[in-house]
């Protein structure tokens, strides 16, 4: 039986809006209709503009080409992030893309490495990362260099030259734009499913299927339809961001910088044309004054805006989907852009919708309830990730990183801190976002000790242990020596031939 066409209506532009409706112009059932209602007059938040590698799934799937994309996104490329001053005032690491080390059997390198430690011998982690001596030498490169190893990358770009470029994208597709700002969400009276967006003039827009995309109003999933909220500041105490662009100064460096100041932690996020910056921070221990000029003391380049306050509260709405209406981006929830996950979340909604769409906007409540399992799951264990970062501080005396070190924290992040502090195990349960090598750099990097490691990796002998992790070190050193730094292979790619995501 042939699939049945649906109207989906969209509420919403921005980032979230516009991949939306790229992605329902490219997948859904032919005959489609595809309406995406925005107002010139509402700004997007729009500070999302760092990503990790999942996002060539989402720009290959649409055949995009990536040197247009990254020309009409003035993007740049990231090989990970760097967290400096997170342990103690002066010291970094980097939560770094792709492999650490190498394993041997049936054992990851976290093991050999953590008894090398014990022994005296093991080097810090940047030495075994592909990624990492890269991008601390700025250096960039696509594909498999010398060594034989992917060195994955995502990027750098701005948001709202992101929703534009994707807007041209689904406007050809035959997407229909309507203009207005959203007056009442008519609900059906005897299903209290939507029925209608109503407009300030007048205009009512109906549909069989409506997607959130009304950033932290939430006009549909909560104003409409009272979803829930789950609030999270217990454990994410950060409730404000201070964001300002500022002209290109410094290192133009391929990966992102997370900051730790005294109260939050600010992100540095290099473009083509500017560098992204923003505070985020707790309003019970920092004015929005002081926040503001704290950012304005540590930018690269002259201001090219005047700071923007954003308010938040970190958590998630209790359902995502509820009736025929899916929640995307801010309408959904919010976790600080710590581990670069907000565009993340965005594509991943959109993928998992894809992969149950419904027929004719009506879904059964067994899929409904399948994909707000998997919507939790996904952002709690983004949510412990993301603690993790500020449990394990070692700024000591400064009393918003004492208070975010005692906090009680989530049972399944405990679990897994169990683990590691025991034997070095770590275990990535399921589908969550952040693999074991990500999980293991962070751990490493914040100083979370292990008391111990399998026993398995003492089968090797002690000049083999050495011998590998010589090795490997210097393979990779070899590895970045002939590879072109950062600007100019960006310069270079941008005006060379078109690539799909596909062929990258």
């Amino acid at each position: 039986m042939a699939t049945s066409p649906t109207r989906f209506v969209i509420a919403g532009g921005g980032t979230a809006g516009w991949m939306s409706a790229a992605a329902l112009a490219r997948f859904a059932s032919p005959g489609s209709q595809i309406t995406l209602v925005e107002s010139d007059a509402i700004g997007s938040v729009g500070v999302g503009e760092a990503t990790i590698p999942q996002i060539h799934l989402f720009n290959g799937a649409l055949g995009l080409d990536e040197a247009e994309f990254l020309r009409e996104t003035k993007g740049s490329f990231k090989l990970g992030i760097a967290f400096d001053g997170w342990l103690r005032e002066g010291e970094s690491y980097m939560h770094a893309f792709g492999d650490v080390g190498r394993g041997l059997g049936l054992l990851p390198f976290q093991h050999y490495w953590l008894r090398a430690k014990q022994l005296g011998f093991a080097k810090p982690l940047q030495r075994y990362s592909l990624n990492e001596l890269a991008a601390r030498t700025m250096r960039m490169h696509r594909g498999k260099p010398a060594v034989g190893r992917e060195m994955p990358y995502a990027y750098h770009f701005d948001a709202g030259l992101f929703a534009a470029y994707l807007r041209r994208y689904a406007e050809a597709r035959g997407v229909t734009r309507t203009e207005g700002k959203i007056a009442h969400v008519a609900l059906d009276g005897e299903s209290g499913r939507i029925a209608a967006l109503e407009l300030d003039g007048g205009q009512r827009i109906e549909g069989d299927f409506f997607i959130d995309c009304t950033g932290f109003r939430a006009l549909l999933i909560e104003g409409a339809l009272g979803a829930g909220y789950d609030d999270w500041t217990h454990y994410l105490p950060c409730d404000r961001a201070m964001a300002v662009p500022c002209a290109g100064g410094g290192d133009f460096t391929p990966y992102t910088r997370s900051i730790a100041r005294k109260v939050g932690w600010q992100w540095r996020i290099p473009l083509q044309h500017r560098i992204g910056n923003g505070l985020v921070y707790s309003s019970a221990m920092l004015s929005d004054d002081e926040a503001a000029a704290t950012l304005l003391a540590n930018l690269d380049g002259a201001p090219l805006a005047d700071p923007r306050p954003i308010p938040f509260t970190t958590g998630k709405r209790k359902v995502h989907w509820k009736g025929n209406c899916l929640a995307v981006g801010l309408a959904a929830g919010f976790m600080e852009p710590l581990e670069s996950t907000s565009i993340h979340m965005i594509q991943s909604a959109i993928s998992r919708f894809l992969s149950v769409l419904p027929q004719a906007g009506r879904a059964m409540p067994a899929t409904v309830d399948w994909y707000n399992a998997q919507s939790t799951f996904e952002w709690e264990r983004v949510r412990d990730f993301l603690v993790l970062h500020y449990t394990a501080n070692q700024r000591h005396g400064e009393p918003f990183w004492d208070h975010v070190r005692s906090m009680d924290l989530p049972a399944t992040l405990t679990a897994k801190l169990d683990l590691w502090r025991e034997s070095g195990f770590i275990h990535r349960e399921h589908e969550e976002l952040f693999t074991e090598v990500g999980w293991f750099q962070v751990l490493a990097g914040q100083g979370v000790e292990a008391a111990g490691y399998n026993p398995m990796a003492d089968a090797l002998p002690e000049a083999d242990l050495r011998q590998l992790l010589d090795e490997t070190e210097v393979a990779l050193v070899e590895a970045v020596k002939p590879m072109a730094r950062h600007l100019d292979f960006l310069q270079a790619y941008v005006s060379g031939p078109a690539r799909t995501m596909e062929t990258a």
